[in-house]
């Protein structure tokens, strides 16, 4: 039985590679050759081609190439019981964790107004705030969410977070479901989004969410473009209830060339590059699971697929 590479965007040598050397005999196909469709019984997938994956027969696992499986589950013709899996791996969430506090120390310490001064040759010491004095608020507190909150709390920002469900995390506010929303909005200088995308969470950064933070706040997005109704982002940029945002993630990416994020003074754009799946780091998991399935054991880190996380 195969296991079949389907992930257009992606090189897959180095996944090969690193495949074989957790199992020399594994049979791997890259779409679009995949040989005969009932010899494959796992798949792995980064925004597959929408529909191909009932041309299998046989398979009993789809496996999601980085901790997000929005890019599965909008398939609206995805292979029914056949489970869906995602990438769980401590150094995803130890490189998600470093770019939320690279981005949160950015801000406080003030490095791009300093960019800016610079290029006008402006000699202007600044007072960065205080940790202390700069509450952050995180929306969504899974695996990505929990890390980077323990470690903005040891630097010693007060923190927060907004989940589904509530969460126990020392040191760290827990405010849960719609009914919270306003208040935890309320006590956030510095709002992270870190959700999962679901039909639920799709353009939660609206006008009434930013609009209910405090005049000045900033915003940091690295979970999903489409979380944010980017024309509300810049109006609360332009009235001045936001002083800036740093956005890893868009609702078209790459971002086209007239897209006004690019020239914004106050938002900085990075490419989707805030947390990368490293095959060699993930391919033993990968592995793992492959044989579970082919014994017959159900896979680990198989997603709810009513919830979509």
């Amino acid at each position: 039985m195969s296991l079949l590479f389907l992930a257009p965007e992606l090189d897959p040598q180095s996944w090969i590679k690193h495949l074989h050397r957790q199992d020399p005999h594994l049979d791997v196909r890259i779409w679009p050759d995949a040989g005969s469709p009932e010899d494959v019984l796992f798949a792995l997938s980064w925004k597959h081609p929408l529909g191909v994956m009932k041309q299998f027969p046989r398979l009993k696992c789809i496996a999601s190439l980085g901790f997000g499986v929005d890019h599965v589950l909008r398939d609206p013709d995805l292979p029914a019981g056949v489970p869906v899996t995602r990438i769980v791996d401590g150094g995803m969430v130890a490189a998600m964790s470093a770019y939320v506090l690279t981005a949160v120390l950015n801000y406080t310490r003030q490095f791009d107004r300093y960019r800016r001064d610079q290029a006008r040759k402006a000699w202007t010491p600044r007072i960065p705030k205080h940790p202390r004095d700069v509450p952050v608020g995180i929306m969504g507190l899974g695996h990505l969410g929990s890390d980077a909150a323990r470690k903005l709390h040891a630097m010693g920002f007060p923190v927060s977070g907004w989940s589904r469900t509530p969460k126990s995390i020392d040191g760290v506010a827990s405010f849960a479901g719609d009914d919270a929303l306003d208040e935890f909005l309320a006590g956030t200088a510095i709002l992270i989004c870190l959700l999962p995308l679901t039909p639920e969470t799709q353009g939660v950064l609206n006008r009434r969410t930013l609009s209910r933070l405090p005049a000045g706040a900033y915003l940091i997005n690295v979970a999903r473009g489409e979380h944010l109704v980017e024309a509300d982002l810049l109006a609360a940029l332009e009235s001045g209830h936001l002083s800036g945002a740093c956005l890893d993630v868009f609702r078209q990416e790459p971002l086209s060339e007239s897209h006004p994020f690019w020239s914004h003074p106050q938002i900085t754009v990075t490419p989707h590059v805030a947390s990368l799946t490293y095959p060699r780091d993930v391919a033993p998991q990968i592995i793992a699971n492959y044989h579970r399935v082919r014994a017959g054991q159900p896979p680990w880190n198989v997603v709810d697929l009513k919830r979509g996380y």
